[in-house]
């Protein structure tokens, strides 16, 4: 196998194109919100399998590529997550959380029920592989895993979003339940939970803002 190849799918576009596309692209992001609410509609799993296979092309470490993706259809399976991510926020909520983070949770009015977790049709548990092994199962480093896991997540909430689908992303701390629930092996380390589905009909979001340009991008 050629060490190079040329990059051929590489096609540069008339500046209109590309500011059309652009803003196109921010007015679609723009539209995603965080959705709690989830109606129990199925979805055709290649939809889901495309939108990982997107997330699969993320850049990462020495092309390490550490993730692996967990596809969550099996009620029974979800209704267990759900019982020990729920004992996880019990504790949060109960005082593990310092005052000053309650207090910004306050707006969303979230609590420790978490029933998203088994009304939603798919969950998608992401995990973070620190270490791998070669084929004579010696263990190799992974480099800028975590790094590299994150844009594999933004990029899957994304294709999930541009698909038509709504997402939530749920970091109950810690996770190491979703390992024995779903037989994942001690190199890999939950990295996000996401929910993936159709809001549920009347669905309310938090009137939030996003922080304009100027606050969030400087330029030199």
């Amino acid at each position: 196998m050629e060490k190079f190849i040329e990059y051929k799918d590489f096609v540069k576009i008339p500046e209109e194109e590309m500011l059309v596309k652009a803003e196109i692209f921010n007015h679609l992001m723009q539209k995603r919100r965080t959705v709690r609410n989830y109606s129990s509609e199925e979805i055709n799993e290649e939809i889901i399998n495309n939108c990982i296979e997107a997330a699969g092309s993320a850049p990462s470490g020495a092309n390490k590529q550490p993730w692996h993706f967990v596809i969550i259809k099996d009620h029974k399976t979800k209704t267990e997550i759900r019982i020990a991510a729920e004992k996880e926020e019990k504790e949060f909520y109960s005082g593990k959380a310092p005052e000053d983070w309650l207090g910004d949770l306050e707006p969303f009015e979230t609590d420790a029920n978490k029933e998203f977790l088994d009304k939603a049709p798919i969950l998608i548990a992401i995990f973070e592989e620190k270490f791998s092994f070669d084929e004579s199962n010696n263990q190799k480093k992974n480099y800028y895993a975590k790094e590299s896991v994150g844009i594999a997540c933004g990029i899957l909430i994304t294709a999930l979003h541009n698909a038509g689908l709504a997402t939530l992303t749920h970091t109950p701390s810690p996770m190491n339940f979703l390992n024995k629930i779903l037989d994942r092996p001690k190199n890999e380390k939950p990295f996000l939970l996401l929910i993936v589905g159709y809001p549920e009909e009347g669905t309310m979001v938090p009137n939030i803002k996003r922080k304009k340009l100027d606050e969030i991008c400087s330029k030199f």
